[in-house]
């Protein structure tokens, strides 16, 4: 990939050679199905979709796909992951393999949902808070 920070994900997915191009742009449909109200971005220099916080994010490398599901997501799918190699809150899919889509699916689903967990959260208790003002 050239050295620039690409504008959007459009630009980022074409510094890659066509085979990867194809590839990145599977996932990020992937990723659009089963979050279509998430915000593409460029964060960290890569793809990011945003939905009520940061979601994931996935990078081109040479041999390998990064995808960035934060730690819970590793965490929730330690069984699903343990074959690929993975670290605290990433995952590398080999360029050489299949690239697991429907686990994709499975993890951006899980991400969707802890996101809008976490601000029905937030809300509840400024309304708890709030209340105890009134009282």
């Amino acid at each position: 990939m050239k050295s620039k920070i690409p504008k959007s994900i459009d630009e980022y997915i074409e510094n890659f050679p066509k085979e990867v191009q194809l590839v990145l742009q599977k996932i990020r449909k992937t990723i659009q199905k089963e979050a279509p109200n998430a915000t593409e971005t460029i964060s960290y220099a890569i793809p990011t979709f945003v939905q009520n916080g940061n979601l994931l994010h996935f990078a081109a490398f040479s041999k390998h796909i990064g995808f960035y599901a934060l730690p819970s997501g590793n965490q929730a799918f330690q069984k699903e992951i343990s074959q690929y190699k993975f670290g605290k809150g990433s995952i590398q899919f080999p360029l050489n393999e299949p690239i697991p889509y429907s686990l994709i699916k499975k993890i951006v689903k899980f991400r969707v949902a802890e996101n809008l967990e976490k601000i029905n959260k937030k809300v509840s208790k400024k309304k708890t808070q709030v209340q105890k003002k009134k009282s």
